[in-house]
């Protein structure tokens, strides 16, 4: 079996509940990859920009991969997913976008702005950890990723 590639997971969800599920779902999923956590889109373009409480590189790596909830305050996900496909250096991490809205018009307007993936949320813990262990295959050992 291929070594999974250690690459930083920021997971973009302003839900508590949520943050901890994909946490759980993820370490349940074995997955040994770094995870940094932000609860909007305003706190998400901060740590990818390194603005504020994220100017620590080492602290706040730029991630390989963003999963993005799309109903955040203050800055929505479709917002940010817009200025980080408009950002040369931002434009190449992959954004897999996570969330409760299955509306076809958010599923057509995400991949219209360069969504890698959108995947509805499971209902259940279990689902969930089945989605994790799909998406961290997927991502971390079939792919290849850009160098960041």
């Amino acid at each position: 079996m291929p070594e999974k590639k250690t690459i930083v997971i920021l997971i973009a969800d302003d839900d508590a509940e949520d943050r901890m599920m994909v946490k759980d779902a993820l370490e349940e999923s074995r997955l040994k990859n770094n995870m940094h956590f932000v609860e909007n889109g305003e706190e998400l373009m901060d740590y990818l920009h390194h603005r504020g409480k994220y100017t620590d590189k080492t602290q706040h790596p730029t991630p390989g991969l963003i999963l993005l909830d799309l109903n955040m305050p203050k800055k929505d996900g479709r917002e940010a997913l817009k200025e980080i496909k408009a950002d040369e250096h931002l434009r190449l991490i992959p954004v897999v976008v996570l969330t409760t809205s299955k509306a076809e018009e958010d599923i057509l307007k995400t991949y219209d702005l360069g969504v890698s993936s959108f995947i509805a949320k499971p209902v259940t813990f279990a689902s969930l950890v089945d989605v994790m262990k799909t998406l961290s295959k997927y991502w971390f050992e079939i792919v290849e990723l850009p160098k960041l």
